[in-house]
């Protein structure tokens, strides 16, 4: 993701076909793996409980999608990593 021009926007839809649309605000790596951190665009500015959503990088047949993470473990680790950038000051 390039700072010079803003952050990225992406639609997804959910299991029933809800679309939402996400800020993309970093996308780090850890063991290997790319893990996207995004917030939702329909949320209050200067709300401070916000809702990160992690969504892991993924390749299937040459192609590289976009998936939840259903591991609880890897949630948690991911969550930390991207939390520990905000409070750092690294995000946003």
């Amino acid at each position: 993701m390039s700072g010079d021009f803003g952050n990225d926007f992406i639609t997804i839809s959910d299991d029933d076909g809800n679309e939402f649309e996400l800020e993309h605000i970093e996308t780090t790596e850890i063991d290997g793996q790319y893990y996207m951190a995004f917030l939702p665009t329909d949320m209050d500015e200067g709300d401070d409980n916000f809702g990160l959503i992690i969504l892991k990088q993924v390749g299937r047949e040459g192609e590289e999608t976009l998936t939840t993470l259903d591991d609880d473990n890897e949630l948690a680790f991911a969550f930390e990593r991207f939390t520990q950038l905000l409070s750092d000051g690294e995000l946003l």
